[in-house]
């Protein structure tokens, strides 16, 4: 019920650190202490970030409770959120680095994928859902259908550099089949996608913990810059 309405991004990971809280406290709900809470929160050795979404995420779960009365009291309000330090200008990849990363990756479906990640601005979500009838090319333009959150859609055109590397990618595939195929032949999972972008960053030696919405930002970072849409040399 708590998570119900909220994108499946978010769930996957507010399920993560549940279990996580749950499993450290050994106690139903409605029996947890201020001290369970706070004893948690001293083991979480991790960056502020990171912490103050583990601890939201259980302060979100706390509040849903109380509001159905499944519990008398909110013993989370206690709780106070470490600070986060504005870090948008640090997150932002350059163009040197984003090519790099594309650059030595190499396997040609992840390659493909840091590509479209970058040239578009999509969300891993809207990515790992992409299947061939949503890719739709007229020449050298190739137009993607994405379905983004709150069942969204938009259509987005790529150039004919991004239209040959993913028809290099498509081989036999049909149009009801993935774009990017897991190993089992079905969909990406979006975890799948971040430890793919983490290992090209890792290779391309940038010493960040990078994730697929740095690329994100780096498409709208890049292509304000530029005043025209992020672009990469075809190679």
């Amino acid at each position: 019920m708590w998570l119900h309405d909220k994108a499946p991004e978010t769930q996957r990971i507010y399920r993560s650190d549940i279990a996580r809280f749950l499993t450290f406290v050994g106690k139903p709900l409605n029996e947890i202490t201020i001290g369970d809470v706070r004893a948690f929160a001293d083991t979480l050795k991790c960056a502020s970030a990171t912490k103050a979404r583990i601890l939201a995420a259980i302060k979100s779960l706390f509040a849903f409770a109380k509001r159905i009365d499944y519990i008398r009291f909110d013993v989370s309000t206690a709780i106070k959120l470490p600070k986060v330090k504005k870090i948008s200008g640090k997150r932002v990849l350059g163009e040197g680095d984003v090519t790099k990363m594309i650059a030595l990756e190499p396997d040609a479906r992840n390659r493909v994928m840091l590509k479209l990640l970058y040239v578009t601005g999509i969300r891993v979500s809207e990515l790992c859902r992409l299947a061939w009838c949503n890719v739709q090319s007229t020449g050298d333009s190739t137009y993607i259908t994405v379905f983004g959150k709150g069942g969204k859609t938009r259509t987005i055109t790529v150039d004919g550099c991004m239209h040959r590397s993913l028809v290099l990618i498509r081989g036999k595939s049909g149009p009801d089949e993935p774009v990017f195929k897991s190993h089992k032949k079905g969909f990406l999972d979006p975890s799948q996608v971040w430890r793919i972008v983490r290992a090209a960053a890792k290779r391309a030696d940038i010493d960040a913990d990078v994730s697929p919405n740095w690329l994100r930002h780096a498409h709208a970072s890049h292509s304000l810059d530029q005043v025209c849409p992020a672009r990469l040399k075809c190679t």
